[in-house]
């Protein structure tokens, strides 16, 4: 048995620009402002070469729905005291957790940074995310990326970096303008730890 014929597709084709990554508006960037008037510090500091360190944090949301929103650089403090401390003891005396400062944390607590901060400052009840642990743009950067599923409807306000899933040593607590947040949808923290060379 043969089949014998010929099939000839017919219709057409049209395309359509897609813009998936939507910026956070200018209200937003305006209320988040004083936490990214750090930068004359990190300036001052390489104009008269002496060696500084300073994290920075970026946020990108992913909405339930798709909706990707980039909020850009929403805070550049704050290295604690605790972590200093910690590198200075690690110099001493090397323990295996000096290497893990992978872990992302976030929150709803709403005072200031502090050098003194040992923790978040209140707990959004989810689990902190092990992010990646990468070079950044230089050899002088150690970057981490971390992304946090919700669960629930937040106002998030924080994020700190540890080194273990709970409790241990915070590196860094950036608090910024409110990024709401509901079931199904996360929010992927890029941390970056610079330190300078001086002379």
């Amino acid at each position: 048995m043969s089949i014998n014929g010929q099939v000839s597709p017919a219709g057409e084709l049209r395309t359509r620009l897609i813009n998936s990554v939507e910026w956070a508006g200018w209200g937003w960037k305006l209320r988040n402002l004083p936490n990214i008037l750090c930068g004359w510090r990190v300036a001052a500091a390489m104009l008269l070469r002496i060696p500084t360190i300073y994290g920075t944090l970026r946020i990108r949301t992913f909405g339930a729905d798709g909706r990707v929103v980039d909020y850009g650089l929403v805070g550049c403090r704050v290295v604690t005291t605790a972590f200093v401390n910690f590198v200075v003891d690690q110099l001493q005396t090397e323990t295996s957790v000096f290497g893990d400062f992978l872990y992302h944390d976030s929150g709803v607590g709403t005072t200031a940074a502090d050098v003194g901060d040992t923790d978040i400052e209140t707990t959004d009840a989810e689990s902190r995310a092990s992010g990646s642990q990468t070079e950044g743009a230089s050899a002088n950067i150690y970057k981490s990326v971390g992304t946090i599923a919700y669960t629930s409807t937040l106002a998030i306000t924080e994020h700190g970096l540890f080194n273990a899933s709970t409790g241990v040593t915070l590196m860094d607590r950036t608090v910024f303008s409110v990024i709401n947040v509901e079931d199904g949808s996360s929010i992927e923290f890029s941390y970056e730890l610079t330190l300078t060379a001086g002379s």
